[in-house]
């Protein structure tokens, strides 16, 4: 797994993961504590909406799950379509740290390994802690989340085809059916077709239209209702 991971980092930033001993500079924590709450989710949010020109802190926190889901599913599908299998992606198996001015790097020390049927399984079993904190702490809705998440894997698929064509027989039945049922089901409207690529509109906003000079994403369900 470890050296699928590896050839993954040349796909693009979002397929990136460092594995086997720290990165130089430290500086690691796990995701399980960041999703806990707290003085590190406090932080990183803040910064996250400090680096969108002052976007308020509901804002910053939708943005921020957006991002990691978007990791997230990235690392497991583009894994899925090299190997067949998916990484452990448990939040207290995956590290991170966010460098001045630079977006979040993840650290697998140990990446393991699971049968790629698990890939779903694995990815939202991982933002669930997340999800749970953004709507408590910061009245991030459900739907909202539901959205990004279902937003990211698509936004995943479309950049691994794009880069890696071949992905396409396993990747694409595998989103599919992720955006086709169970929690990420009714999220929008996914259509796939040979040689035209990947196109998906979400039944939800990330809001990021509400941040100072943001506007509609290309996917976002207002920009139907607009027309």
């Amino acid at each position: 797994m470890e050296e699928a991971l590896g050839r993954l980092a040349g796909v693009g930033q979002f397929f990136t993961v460092s594995c086997g001993d720290e990165p130089a500079g430290g500086g690691f924590r796990t995701l399980a504590e960041l999703y806990a709450g707290g003085p590190p989710l406090e932080g990183y949010v803040g910064e996250v909406g400090r680096r969108m020109g002052g976007a308020d802190d509901r804002v910053a926190a939708s943005t921020l799950q957006f991002g990691l889901a978007a990791r997230m599913w990235s690392l497991g599908l583009g894994a899925l379509a090299l190997t067949g299998r998916v990484p452990e992606l448990d939040p207290g198996r995956v590290w991170w740290r966010l460098p001045e001015g630079r977006s979040v790097e993840l650290w697998l020390p140990d990446p393991g390994s699971r049968p790629g049927g698990e890939l779903g399984g694995t990815v939202l079993a991982h933002l669930d802690g997340l999800q749970e904190t953004l709507r408590r702490r910061y009245r991030v809705s459900a739907h909202t989340l539901r959205g990004n998440s279902a937003s990211g894997l698509a936004g995943a698929l479309r950049e691994l085809l794009n880069r890696m064509p071949g992905a396409e027989p396993v990747a694409v039945p595998a989103v599919a059916a992720l955006l086709g049922s169970g929690p990420l089901a009714g999220t929008g409207t996914f259509v796939h077709e040979l040689g035209l690529g990947v196109a998906f509109v979400r039944r939800s906003c990330c809001l990021y239209y509400r941040a100072p000079g943001g506007g509609l994403c290309g996917d976002c369900v207002l920009r139907t209702r607009r027309g």
